[in-house]
């Protein structure tokens, strides 16, 4: 690999480190900062779902139906506070502005080539020596009568339409694969071809693998300011200052404070979700997916995490106990061989989602700023390929048409 000068990425979440293992393939020197740690954001608490098939639009037209009474219920999976906020005001009806059909198909078509690609992204990792597992499928998907599934089966059937191959079929049995479902899930369907990470520990294998390939990444590094140049910098919050030839930010739903000032207009809200581990009596093997309940568990470091709510909230704002005891009532309805009260892990993580459902890849304004996120509840499954061909972009200055829906500048 030959010399390709300086970059620093800000942010080592799966999205940035993703950025900085490519960047390295084109013979950058990278340095990732941050201002936690690897995986202190949403990369480390999620599901850890690689679900091409699941890798959709967030705003849909059921939210006309649901959407209004579910927001400002307390208990209820989709949240926000009833507050005078305007920038979360507005950022309701942009996203509200999205729920129709039309506006749906649009940004899945924008969405299924990323999606084809997702997993050979993964891939490309493991045989570059990212040692970090994937785990095969099926996921199991349930329900507790046939008519709570005809939401799950038309997004299913939508990005069917839209060009991906998805293998789906009925269990005779819910339990033969997920044990730990109760007698009350009476239907589940076996979905095929998408796979699961444990999110920490993938998220770290791919940061040693940054660093045993020269590259730096430095906790306790809060970056305040990006400013422009032939050599841009980055100012962090003790004074100093950075430069590079180019910068990457990759902070999430923090991304808004240091690019909009480069043309990222875009909104991005935080969509906070909640998750936690518990054991089960028989030890989980597969994903499970409860759409009704807005539930996404999966296999995680011997226990089972159950992952979920999007919880419309400041980025930073206080841990929420009473959206984990939402999760936990309606787990115990549908859920058995389970003690709620043995849960670990309780974690919140702010996921950064934008009103139209397209992430934010790219060069922004300044000549050498790039912005990689806005990826809603689909950061991890879309990291890797996010990353590949960002870095591309930065090497070569072509932009694969894969990744030209996601302009930062639209």
């Amino acid at each position: 690999m030959s010399s390709s000068g300086k970059v620093i990425v800000v942010g080592a979440g799966i999205v940035g480190l993703a950025t900085a293992w490519h960047l390295q393939e084109h013979g950058f020197e990278v340095s990732v900062l941050d201002r936690d740690g690897v995986a202190a954001g949403s990369s480390w608490g999620n599901a850890g779902w690689l679900a091409p098939a699941k890798t959709i639009p967030l705003s849909e037209p059921g939210l006309w139906t649901y959407g209004p009474k579910e927001l400002f219920n307390p208990v209820s999976p989709m949240h926000m506070p009833l507050r005078v906020d305007p920038k979360l005001w507005f950022f309701l009806a942009q996203f509200m502005a999205q729920a129709f059909q039309s506006k749906w198909d649009s940004t899945m078509a924008d969405l299924t080539e990323i999606d084809k690609v997702a997993l050979e992204a993964f891939d490309e990792l493991s045989i570059g020596g990212v040692e970090g597992l994937t785990h095969e499928g099926p996921f199991v998907v349930g329900f507790e009568e046939e008519s709570q599934s005809a939401g799950f089966r038309k997004e299913i059937d939508g990005v069917i339409r839209h060009g991906q191959k998805v293998e789906m079929s009925r269990l005779e049995n819910p339990r033969e694969l997920a044990p730990m479902l109760n007698e009350q899930i009476q239907v589940a369907y076996r979905l095929e071809g998408q796979r699961f990470i444990e999110p920490g520990p993938y998220v770290q294998s791919l940061a040693d693998a940054v660093v045993k390939r020269g590259g730096v990444i430095r906790a306790g590094a809060e970056v305040v300011h990006v400013a422009k140049g032939d050599r841009p910098a980055v100012i962090l919050a003790d004074g100093s200052r950075e430069e590079a030839d180019k910068v990457v930010v990759a902070t999430g739903a923090w991304l808004p404070g240091l690019t909009r000032e480069y043309g990222v207009k875009t909104l991005v809200q935080a969509g906070r979700g909640y998750s936690f581990s518990v054991a089960t009596d028989i030890p989980a093997k597969h994903s499970v997916y409860l759409p009704h309940h807005r539930m996404a568990c999966t296999p995680y470091e011997g226990r089972f995490r159950i992952a979920g709510t999007m919880e419309f909230r400041g980025p930073d704002e206080p841990f929420q106990q009473g959206r984990v005891d939402a999760i936990v009532s309606q787990a115990k309805k549908v859920m058995r061989g389970i003690d709620f009260n043995d849960r670990k892990d309780e974690w919140v993580g702010s996921r950064p989602v934008t009103p139209d459902g397209r992430p934010l890849i790219g060069q922004t304004k300044a000549e050498n700023i790039y912005v990689a996120g806005g990826h809603g509840m689909w950061g991890v499954v879309l990291g890797p390929a996010t990353g590949k061909y960002l870095a591309e972009l930065m090497a070569t200055g072509n932009t694969n048409p894969i990744i030209k829906p996601f302009d930062p500048l639209r």
